[in-house]
């Protein structure tokens, strides 16, 4: 099961938060089909925010197709994002893992890294398109 933490140094707002990370977690096949995503109350307790906070973002992952939530029961996932087989996931994962020790070795700190891979990512995006 997923488990959300909130970060306010994103600058987004906690439901963005918590939509992002469903995504992202749908797209790497942490969550699959037909698992249940935490209650309302699970998270409320959890990240000590507003129920309606969670229930806009759920929401929105309903709109999106995403989830479907069941009166009484949950919220429960209906698709998936995942493009990558979990395998490769999981090796990509490690990879980047020891990635992540070399750019810490070499003192890059995340906030580095971060805008590393994002211009990297970003410009790599470009060339594509050229």
């Amino acid at each position: 099961m997923i488990e959300f933490h909130l970060d306010p140094q994103t600058g987004l707002s906690p439901y963005r938060q918590l939509v992002r990370q469903v995504r992202q977690a749908l797209r790497l096949g942490l969550l699959r089909e037909g698992e249940q995503l935490p209650t309302v109350k699970e998270v409320v307790a959890q990240l000590a925010i507003n129920p309606n906070t969670v229930l806009k973002a759920y929401r929105e992952l309903e709109h999106e197709g995403l989830v479907a939530a069941r009166a009484g029961v949950g919220t429960f996932v209906t698709a998936s994002l995942a493009v990558a087989s979990p395998e490769a996931t999981e090796r990509l994962r490690g990879q980047l893992r020891r990635w992540l020790a070399e750019a810490h070795r070499e003192g890059l700190d995340d906030e580095g890294i971060e805008a590393l891979f994002a211009t990297t990512l970003r410009d790599d995006t470009h060339e594509d398109i050229a």
